[in-house]
């Protein structure tokens, strides 16, 4: 699919360049050619509208460009004079055949092609003017025009293909991303439905048997609402993150009092923490502000909070901190003594259904929780990450504040 996407991509880009290449060097071509032709019959136009200088015929004007020639002939169609020093002009039947052509075509104006000559035509009351031009110079012009124009064109549309490819890549390369994590995300979440689903199926058919008695088959029914109620959290936090990807949130967003929002909601932590014997501290500035959605941000908290009670060592400490960061910037951190995270895990620590470490396996966790968190915190505009240190692990929540 992203293939096909790519030269999708790759094609219309070059429909687009090659129009306007065409479109481009066609209006260069015309408005030359257009240029050329009006210099020409100006020329013409000028030496027509002097015929005193007929006397002499070999003297060059400053709006001459072309090689011409001039034929004065009279009401009767009888040849009076004829001037210009570009041609041998004692051919009688090649002036002659001129004449006709002229006398015979309606335009003041016109190109005989078999002379390569373009004409223009004078009448005045007493006779006639056709002054004569040679435009094959001027066609060796637009040839060579033309020509340039191809080859121009052609290195063009072979530069533009080569940038459309890698930008094509570059283009579609979120797409790839999120279709990959797609497929990873089935792939995950089929694995992490498979093993209760395995021992619910199995459970249920022991269940049936006539072997067990009727303790061990309420033991088995016990353990089918143990992973009924595993899959149900699964597919909960699955459509939490679902709605958290594609929720506009910032269509709710209103000011929230982030210093209050996290005072309280730390409240509810704080007997899990005691009751685990864990220690958890709060150092939290005042009148922090900022724009957000007040139940996404709590969801936020929660998920780092229940992390540092999961993973912190026995007896040890959580600290919640909330600062000013820059000017126009907050900085919330939940940091717990326990086990150090490894470079490697902090890099993939945000991923969906990232379990890297034995401790999340013993939770039971399903590794969504810190994906959501992300989720969240990209909708509001900030970033979320880790850094582990001296034995404390620090999960830091960047957001704008006003």
């Amino acid at each position: 699919m992203i293939r096909k996407l790519q030269i999708k991509f790759v094609i219309i880009n070059m429909s687009i360049v090659t129009i306007m290449l065409c479109v481009i060097l066609g209006l260069v071509y015309h408005f030359t050619k257009v240029n050329l032709e009006n210099e020409s019959i100006n020329m013409m136009e000028n030496i027509a509208r002097q015929p005193f200088r007929l006397q002499n015929p070999n003297e060059l004007r400053g709006d001459v460009r072309l090689p011409y020639f001039i034929i004065q002939i009279g009401l009767r169609g009888e040849l009076l004079a004829t001037g210009g020093g570009y041609y041998d002009l004692s051919d009688k039947e090649f002036l002659d055949h001129l004449i006709k052509v002229v006398i015979r075509s309606p335009k003041p104006f016109a190109v005989i092609e078999e002379y390569n000559l373009r004409y223009y035509r004078l009448d005045t009351p007493l006779s006639y003017y056709f002054v004569f031009s040679d435009i094959s110079s001027e066609r060796a012009t637009l040839n060579n025009m033309m020509k340039t124009c191809l080859i121009i064109g052609i290195l063009s549309f072979f530069i533009f293909l080569a940038i459309s490819i890698q930008l094509s890549k570059w283009a579609v390369r979120p797409v790839d991303l999120a279709w990959k994590q797609q497929r990873q995300f089935v792939a995950d979440a089929s694995h992490e439905l498979k093993t209760p689903l395995t021992v619910i199926i199995t459970n249920a058919e022991l269940a049936q048997s006539q072997d067990y008695d009727e303790e061990s088959k309420g033991r088995f029914i016990n353990s089918i609402l143990t992973m009924s109620n595993q899959m149900r959290s699964l597919i909960e936090k699955m459509l939490e993150l679902a709605r958290a990807d594609n929720a506009d949130l910032r269509e709710t967003f209103e000011i929230v009092d982030f210093s209050r929002l996290i005072s309280n909601g730390i409240l509810p932590f704080e007997p899990l923490f005691f009751e685990k014997g864990l220690a958890l501290e709060a150092d939290i500035d005042e009148g922090k502000k900022l724009r957000g959605e007040e139940g996404q941000l709590c969801r936020v908290l929660d998920v780092l909070l229940d992390n540092a009670q999961k993973y912190s060592k026995a007896g040890g400490r959580t600290w919640v901190i909330l600062k000013r960061h820059g000017r126009k910037r907050c900085l919330l951190s939940v940091a717990n003594e326990g086990e150090a995270i490894s470079p490697e895990e902090a890099e993939n620590i945000f991923k969906r259904f990232y379990r890297g470490d034995k401790a999340r396996s013993r939770t039971g966790s399903f590794g969504l929780g810190l994906s959501i968190a992300e989720s969240i915190v990209t909708q509001h505009r900030g970033k979320i990450w880790v850094e582990s240190r001296d034995g404390v692990n620090s999960f830091y929540v960047e957001l704008p504040c006003i």
